[in-house]
């Protein structure tokens, strides 16, 4: 009904136009009107007590600054999460008004909305929509009128083997502003980096951020006739980072239903959406929670309580399952998921053990390997791309370099050689052939006065390490706010042998974690590897964190650690 019923207003509508008359609007009566405004409600998803939307208004009137469009319910349906429009809702009654950032509406322009919403019984489409006070004809699209945003049909995009190749990457435009008002940020605002979906009200972009569906229009308009590729961190898990304070998440450890129903399908639904079908949208899929499951369990001398909690319910494993196999269904996306970094897995009781644990996680819920499409290193962390002054076959007074403080028998010595292999051991263990590596090199770069221009001295094998390696950090196993660092390679497709690209998934100048507590409802504690007066724990061999001071919040932005890496970027700026 609601396709036919387009069709026809939009023949009427080339009736009168040629005709050259002006007809003005009968409510109710589709036989003879010059439409002011088009609703498109389309519901995109529906389960027993809840259900997504997708709005989309078109204006054929006068050209708009800001907009407010209302209609009400004929059943008990309520509002719960929007995005992209601020709701307000009494009783049937709902509000929907334009954000800052999508107030303008020219004349036949278009702007879209969305969000989830709760019901009993019946989920009846609205039938009458004011824009502004003036009444617009609609295109009820509903449970049984699905459309191709419905996640069981979704867009018709086609995968390539890797979606960097002939592809511009997205720019996020507020993470770009905030590189542009930092003094020398203009030289990298224009760099892509990842748009991190950390908990629920992200995906609707609440506190005047943009919404993911605001994120991907705005990718459509940045791509033109071109390819562009959109870079999404799925980061949301229950129990997340059961290592971390500075990184846990919203849902508790048992929250896997929440995990499926709240954050998964809504965004699901809006990739789903046959609008993005053109865009690559490439997927990390929960960064660091995997991973921790081998290295942080008992009986290691690194077990957390926390990562047991999470090893013995096996909410880890369903929820990445779940989102890849979620994610997977549409045609378009991309999942790369976390395989840590060498300075965490490169040994070689955490290297395969880790493969193992992926595809478990990847073989379950409903996923395949297939819903794979490869793996991402050293995301939101510090390891060097590659040591040009020693390899892991060096030696020193017959001590092999493994041997040394710094390298403490780790199989790897750099992210470029253990990226490499971990995708040989992923294929040797089932993964498909063409999987690619994505490497984040977005502060891995350690430029500046403090960057070695040659090895070491041989005095013995610590001194030959310590003095030739370009990873300044006091050990590996540190990850917060690092001090010295520095941008590292340039996000680029195809750099080497294996890696589909460099990429800058952490946006440099967002903070690791709080140097000190702060209280938040961001659900983010306080750690102490981001205290720059901790002393360590077994995790980094009792070092010092090498955390710099007065940090914000992760995710914050964090001035004081942007002209750092500007300052130590290599290549330089």
């Amino acid at each position: 009904m609601s396709r036919t019923r387009t069709a026809l207003l939009a023949a009427l509508a080339l009736v009168a136009g040629a005709s050259g008359t002006a007809l003005a609007v009968v409510p109710g009566d589709v036989g003879i009107a010059a439409v002011p405004c088009t609703v498109d409600y389309k519901v995109q998803n529906q389960w027993d007590t809840g259900f997504t939307t997708a709005v989309t208004i078109t204006n054929n009137s006068a050209a708009k600054s800001s907009w407010s469009l209302k209609w009400s319910y004929a059943g008990n349906q309520k509002v719960s999460n929007f995005w992209n429009s601020k709701i307000s809702q009494s009783g049937t009654a709902v509000t929907a008004a334009n954000e800052s950032y999508n107030g303008a509406l020219a004349t036949g322009g278009s702007v879209s909305f969305g969000f989830q919403g709760t019901y009993s019984g019946t989920n009846a489409v609205p039938t009458t929509f004011t824009l502004d006070g003036v009444t617009c004809n609609v295109d009820g699209g509903g449970p049984t009128d699905p459309g191709p945003t419905d996640p069981g049909t979704p867009g018709t995009g086609t995968r390539v083997d890797n979606p960097y190749t002939g592809a511009k990457v997205y720019v996020n435009p507020e993470w770009s502003a905030n590189a542009a008002a930092e003094p020398g940020g203009s030289r990298i605002a224009n760099q892509p980096t990842g748009v991190w979906l950390d908990r629920v009200a992200a995906i609707n972009g609440a506190g005047g951020k943009m919404g993911l569906r605001a994120h991907l229009d705005e990718a459509l308009k940045q791509k033109g006739s071109g390819e562009l590729a959109v870079q999404l961190v799925i980061y949301d898990l229950p129990g997340r980072d059961c290592a971390a304070l500075a990184s846990n998440g919203e849902f508790g450890p048992t929250d896997i239903d929440k995990y499926k129903t709240q954050y998964i399908d809504p965004i699901a639904a809006i990739l789903a959406d046959s609008k993005y079908a053109s865009l690559r949208i490439v997927t990390t899929v929960e960064l660091d929670s995997l991973p921790n499951l081998v290295t942080n369990v008992s009986p290691r001398n690194t077990a957390t309580p926390n990562c047991d909690t999470m090893k013995s319910n096996g909410n880890y494993i369903k929820g990445v399952g779940y989102a890849l196999n979620k994610l997977g269904d549409v045609p378009n996306v991309y999942n790369y998921v976390d395989a840590g970094h060498h300075g965490w897995l490169g040994w070689d009781d955490n290297f395969s053990a880790t493969v193992q644990t992926i595809k478990q996680a990847a073989t379950a819920e409903g996923a395949t390997v297939n819903d794979v499409h490869g793996f991402i290193t050293n995301t939101a962390n510090y390891s060097a791309l590659k040591e040009p002054y020693y390899t892991i076959n060096d030696s020193v007074n017959g001590k092999s370099v493994r041997e040394s403080k710094w390298v403490d028998w780790n199989r790897y010595v750099d992210e470029l050689s253990y990226a490499q292999a971990f995708r040989q051991e992923a294929v040797s263990q089932g993964f498909p052939s063409g999987v690619g590596m994505l490497i984040d090199t977005s502060r891995n770069g350690w430029g500046g006065s403090a960057r070695p221009t040659g090895p070491g001295a041989k005095t013995d094998v610590n001194t030959y390490v310590d003095g030739g390696r370009i990873d300044r950090r006091l050990n590996t196993g540190n990850w917060c706010n690092q001090s010295g660092a520095g941008l590292g390679e340039r996000p680029q497709a195809s750099p080497a042998a294996g890696i589909d690209a460099y990429v800058w998934i952490k946006p440099p100048g967002e903070s690791d974690g709080a140097s000190s507590a702060v209280p938040n409802d961001e659900g983010k504690g306080f750690d102490r590897m981001c205290d720059p007066t901790y002393t360590g724990n077994p995790r980094n061999n009792n070092n010092m964190s090498g955390a710099l001071p007065n940090a914000p919040l992760s995710g914050h932005w964090f001035s004081a650690q942007f002209q750092e890496l500007m300052k130590n970027a290599y290549p330089a700026l």
